[in-house]
């Protein structure tokens, strides 16, 4: 078997702080060893993607440790931002970054400034850069001028899900997303709140620790809104505990500011559920059409809590648009990408490296 050593944050692993990008980064750890792959993971401690002096010389001591010439498949949340640490390797290592968020894709990036120079540095001392989204390889490509031949898009895949049953009213609300301005509760917030006069809850599922003065700030808003016994912050949940809530929705909600692709779309998709999101990044992507080409949800700019309280209402008050968004995703959930597919996309990228 071909060795692969991939560097992924501390936090990988952790229940508390579930995100996409873990659970992309433990399906391919998983997904790879069938396909030949000699799998070495290296969790590496620190506050990522803005290391301290600490963080960044865990990464050193892991890169140095590794022989010569071995393919190490870097998360960019690890990589990007530490390009003293990790160029001076690419001419030892054959090194891949697997770019989860670019800098200058989250509302609080910089693809201008140190943190972008850094990023481009980072990517193009690479032997190859992946990607989960077309979205994310344009931006990519347009920032950092990038060797369009070594950045690989793949998509992540959708685990097998029972099918929601949903409600007749489509009155309970979902929310999946980590308590951050990026993530833009502050904005689902303002459009539920304009369709207060109509009856629904929404469970708002997602880490408070990681800003907690933002999910105060969140709960005196709600309460200022008058809709504070209607939205459930619950924290956390994975497992068991995310099924049952996933099971007992109509519909998911994301007012995301940026995404690169949002995999609790495809996730809310595995299970039948329409989603009502923002246009952002890589999301239109991961939404898709059913095999009728119809959208399974409703897509309105970010930055505008009028457009997601109509698009809201519209999924409330309109059964024709309830039921056509509902067939559209139940089409949806068998087309989507698995994460056998995946892991093959990586795979084949990592043999070109070590070839």
């Amino acid at each position: 078997m071909t060795a692969v050593h991939v560097v992924v944050p501390g936090t990988v692993d952790d229940p508390a702080l579930p995100s996409g990008g873990n659970t992309y980064d433990r399906q391919v750890c998983a997904g790879l060893p069938a396909l030949g792959w000699s799998v070495h993971q290296h969790p590496v401690p620190g506050p990522w993607p803005w290391p301290d002096a600490r963080a960044r010389a865990s990464l050193g001591r892991v890169l140095a440790s590794l022989p010569d010439g071995a393919v190490a498949l870097l998360d960019g949340l690890v990589a990007s931002g530490s390009p003293e640490v990790v160029v001076p390797e690419a001419d030892r290592l054959r090194l891949v970054v697997l770019v989860h968020m670019p800098f200058g894709g989250r509302p609080d990036g910089d693809d201008s400034g140190p943190a972008g120079a850094g990023e481009c540095a980072v990517l193009s001392a690479a032997a190859a850069v992946l990607t989960t989204s077309d979205w994310t390889r344009r931006w990519l490509l347009d920032r950092y001028a990038l060797d369009p031949t070594r950045v690989h898009v793949a998509e992540p895949g959708a685990e097998p899900a029972a099918l929601a049953p949903g409600t007749p009213e489509g009155s309970e609300l979902l929310c999946v997303a980590a308590v951050i301005p990026g993530k833009g509760h502050d904005q689902l917030l303002t459009a539920l709140a304009g369709v207060a006069d109509l009856p629904w809850r929404c469970v708002c599922a997602g880490a408070l620790t990681l800003d907690p003065v933002l999910a105060q700030r969140l709960l005196r808003q709600a309460r200022g809104s008058g809709i504070a016994d209607r939205v459930r912050f619950v924290g956390s949940l994975a497992g068991d505990d995310l099924d049952r809530v996933y099971a007992a929705s109509d519909v998911l909600l994301l007012a995301s500011r940026a995404e690169t692709y949002g995999l609790v779309v495809t996730e809310a998709l595995a299970r039948g559920l329409p989603v009502v999101a923002t246009s952002v990044g890589g999301l239109p992507e991961a939404l898709g059409r059913g095999p009728d080409g119809t959208r399974p949800g409703l897509l309105v700019p970010p930055e505008d809590p009028a457009a997601l309280s109509a698009a809201v209402r519209s999924w409330l008050c309109e059964s024709e648009v309830r039921e056509r968004l509902r067939r559209a995703a139940r089409g949806r959930r068998v087309t989507l990408p698995t994460w056998s597919a995946t892991s093959r996309t990586v795979a084949g990228v990592l043999a070109q490296v070590a070839a």
